[in-house]
């Protein structure tokens, strides 16, 4: 799994591949940290988050939405995210998107915020958001509102 930062107007834009729809999820929060600072500290402790959403699009973005509130009210940096997407028919990852609800089960280091020179990301947009297969991996593209 891998993530590319994106410059986007006056924005920034995640672009994110993966094998699997979680670990996508993953690569997109990973690159939710890398946007918000240069460098991530190995400190921190793990805590868990859990979201539901109607569809694909609507859980990945009120996942990185949650990511975002966790680090204004714990002051923390989410990193090292982990995640476990389920769905409709996750045999595959590949059902449908058909309004059965979509869970997010994941886990984040939470790296101090005084431990790391962090720039504000204010908000992630559904402006040009994609969530999609291609081939045999997950492709994303989110921007960021900063």
């Amino acid at each position: 799994m891998s993530y590319t930062l994106r410059e986007h107007t006056a924005d920034i834009a995640v672009e994110a591949t993966a094998p699997t729809l979680s670990a996508l999820f993953a690569a997109t929060a990973d690159g939710l940290a890398a946007a918000s600072c240069e460098t991530i500290p190995e400190t921190g402790e793990r805590f868990s988050v859990s979201v539901s959403a109607e569809s694909r699009e609507a859980l990945l973005f009120d996942y990185l939405d949650q990511l975002i509130y966790e680090r204004d009210v714990r002051l923390v940096l989410p990193a090292d995210n982990r995640c476990s997407v389920s769905g409709p028919d996750d045999s595959s990852g590949d059902s449908s998107d058909d309004g059965e609800e979509w869970t997010v089960e994941a886990s984040a280091r939470g790296v101090p915020l005084d431990d790391v020179n962090a720039r504000e990301i204010k908000a992630v947009t559904y402006s040009e958001m994609t969530l999609e297969r291609r081939g045999d991996e997950w492709y994303a593209y989110v921007v960021l509102d900063v």
